[in-house]
């Protein structure tokens, strides 16, 4: 073979070759690679009215056009109340018994995409709900693949703690508030199914006994469908039958309609809270605190209320929603969902949220 005819025998055989790396379906191929999104880096939530990010903090994430082998949020929320040894560096101020930007109590901790700016809107899309620790560290990842196939792009994250300061620095710091980071860890490629829609339900405060039905369109080409119903009991007074003074240690009934009829009837209650505390002893530190014992997972509470069952949360942990495939969504058109509570306390709230994903075949 001549040269010339070796060199294109070559180049005909190297045309055959698919191209190194970038073999169809391959995670390598540029544009198929696993890349992080960074939203939050220790981006503080603040508790004052006049400082940026009073409750919250809001990040805009791109997660491209899709789809998704699989999408995971990973969260790190971190405090100044703890480790102890920080109030050597950070000393409660004179007369007070805290830190002054530690908040030492349990607060709701909630992320969403895409919270409605102007009145009319739809409902946001809660995506984690979660009860930070007594003053303590968290961290958990949620999977987000189903939402990520059903709704690829841009999104406005946002963190939310409705957070609260002591002026006194008694109770809590005075200047209280939370660090959040927040990373999406992103695997584009086949989707795990067919996802058609995600389509907020509600996302709201509920006072009253019964929310108004919502109504819904399922697309073309439904052929299953999946409900997740979030629920948490907050604030109020004491109501009789409830083991504490407040709506959180109320036991309640809640049901579910799908298109009306009852779907489904929870009764929302956690009785797991004291694997949230692992007895710890604190060292005394010379001239700053006593020996004393805490929970390691929610150091700043009294170890009683750590462990108290609640309704559907527990400090330090996330709440999972209620799962639910109703067999009357199982096709395309309009549809309704509503939900009801049987009692609240005066004062009381339950933090309602529902999302539904239509699914093809």
């Amino acid at each position: 073979m001549t040269p010339t005819a070796r060199s294109l025998a070559v180049a005909l055989l190297l045309a055959a070759l698919p191209a190194c790396g970038a073999d169809e379906g391959d995670p390598s191929t540029p544009g198929e690679r696993p890349f992080t999104i960074t939203a939050l880096t220790e981006a503080r939530i603040s508790s004052q009215s006049d400082e940026p990010n009073f409750h919250r903090v809001e990040a805009e994430v791109d997660l491209g056009e899709g789809s998704f082998s699989s999408v995971v949020l990973r969260v790190q929320l971190t405090s100044t109340c703890y480790p102890f040894e920080k109030w050597a560096q950070d000393r409660p101020p004179s007369g007070q018994n805290w830190p002054a930007s530690c908040d030492a109590f349990d607060r709701n901790f909630e992320l969403s995409f895409d919270d409605p700016t102007a009145e009319g809107e739809p409902p946001g899309i809660e995506l984690v709900r979660a009860i930070t620790p007594f003053g303590g560290p968290l961290s958990f990842e949620q999977d987000l693949t189903d939402l990520a196939n059903a709704r690829p792009g841009k999104h406005r994250l946002r963190a939310r703690i409705p957070s609260y300061s002591d002026a006194e620095g008694k109770v809590s710091g005075s200047n209280g508030g939370w660090n959040v980071s927040a990373q999406l860890e992103v695997t584009p490629g086949p989707a795990p199914r067919q996802v058609l829609a995600a389509i907020p339900l509600v996302y709201q405060d509920q006072t009253e006994a019964e929310l108004p039905s919502v109504g819904f369109e399922l697309p073309e080409g439904t052929t299953s469908a999946r409900l997740e119903y979030r629920v948490t009991g907050h604030g109020g007074v004491t109501a009789v039958g409830c083991s504490g003074p407040a709506e959180e240690f109320c036991k309640r009934t809640h049901t579910v309609d799908a298109d009306g009829v009852e779907l489904a009837e929870y009764q929302p209650w956690r009785t797991d809270c004291a694997d949230l505390c692992t007895e710890t002893t604190q060292p005394a530190i010379p001239g700053l605190l006593r020996e004393f014992t805490y929970c390691l997972e929610n150091p700043c509470g009294a170890i009683p209320s750590v462990r108290a069952s609640r309704a559907n949360w527990c400090p330090g942990s996330v709440t999972p929603p209620f799962i639910e495939q109703p067999a009357a969504w199982a096709s395309a058109g309009a549809h309704r969902f509503q939900s009801r509570v049987n009692a609240i306390a005066s004062g009381g709230l339950w933090r309602v949220s529902a999302l539904v994903y239509a699914f093809g075949d």
